[in-house]
């Protein structure tokens, strides 16, 4: 595994009240009042999803799991987030560009 697929690609933008997260390489999202309420629901997400893709029930299509994107339209979006934030035109009241480490576990080897 290449040092840069431990990094997912994340997003949150403010709609209405609310901010909403976005792991745009697994396809995942939540919500909250303010964004480090969502981008801690999205990070405690990002966790319990790899557990049950490599651990868990849903072990045998780890496979599909990881490799589940999320549809175009958010990678879209994390994109043009992306340009705001490089040419520091984006406000962070309305959207931020985060990274999130996928959590792992080092196995123990026993001799």
């Amino acid at each position: 595994m290449r040092p840069n697929e431990l990094i997912l690609r994340c997003y949150g933008e403010r709609k209405g009240d609310l901010w909403q997260t976005f792991c745009i390489d697994l396809g995942l999202a939540t919500q909250g009042e303010s964004f480090q309420e969502a981008k801690d629901k999205l990070h405690g997400q990002i966790a319990s999803y790899m557990q049950e893709a490599l651990a868990g029930e849903d072990r045998e299509y780890a496979d599909q799991l990881l490799n589940r994107k999320s549809p175009l339209e958010f990678r879209l979006r994390y994109h043009y987030y992306s340009l705001l934030c490089y040419f520091d035109t984006a406000k962070t009241s309305i959207c931020q560009i985060f990274n999130e480490v996928m959590p792992l576990t080092l196995s123990q080897n026993q001799t």
